[in-house]
């Protein structure tokens, strides 16, 4: 039991180191750009994508989404020998310390992004089932309507529903004393998702969120 409350608190740290690399900021900074003080002020994906462009949005999204990865790795590397059976829930801690490594960044005083690219990372790595009905209602809600913020809250509920489900069908790979605790974490990332697009909900309903464009707000 005290093993796996240090594994725990270890993977949970090498997750948050990682996701303390806001790719959006540093590009931003490479080019003279502070994107906390432009658009939105977030320092995600799309807001740098908004006043950077496509090209760099892009790039943001791959780099964020592979910290979380490269984190998983690391947490894989160090326990799957000395804790195989608990393994994929210590690699979810690892997701859970870099989406809050994002999201609440020591060094920028807790005020990062809202860790979908981030999540998405995880996704790739412990929920690829998951991803179908993810990445298909977040293409038809941005498709139809440009609102990143509506097709990420629908994501974020796509996986919160995901997660029981197929927790109920036993298709998750988690040993079964794990699976209840993987199961709360994972919801809870799905609600802090939610809960960091408060401002954009509020934006919906009032009717004056902000549109994604594929234009650079420099050019």
């Amino acid at each position: 039991m005290i093993k796996m409350i240090v594994a725990r608190g270890i993977s949970l740290l090498i997750g948050y180191v990682f996701g303390m690399f806001l790719s959006g900021f540093f590009i931003g900074k490479s080019k003279d750009v502070d994107i906390r003080t432009q658009g939105s002020g977030n320092v995600g994906t799309t807001n740098t994508m908004r006043i950077l462009g496509i090209r760099v949005g892009a790039i943001t999204l791959l780099l964020d989404s592979m910290k979380c990865i490269l984190a998983l790795l690391v947490v894989w590397a160090l326990f799957h020998t000395r804790q195989p059976e608990h393994l994929r829930l210590l690699m979810l801690y690892g997701a859970l310390g870099a989406i809050l490594g994002h999201d609440f960044p020591v060094f920028m005083k807790f005020k990062g992004g809202k860790g979908i690219a981030t999540s998405f990372g995880m996704l790739i790595v412990l929920y690829p089932q998951f991803l179908p009905v993810c990445v298909l209602l977040f293409a038809i809600a941005v498709g139809l309507t440009r609102y990143v913020s509506l097709g990420s809250i629908l994501a974020a509920m796509a996986v919160i529903v995901q997660v029981i489900v197929f927790g109920r069908m036993g298709l998750l790979s988690y040993a079964d004393t794990d699976l209840l605790e993987a199961q709360i974490i994972t919801v809870g990332i799905g609600l802090l998702a939610i809960y960091l697009h408060k401002s954009n909900i509020k934006r919906l309903l009032a009717g004056n969120e902000n549109k994604l464009s594929f234009k650079s707000k420099r050019d």
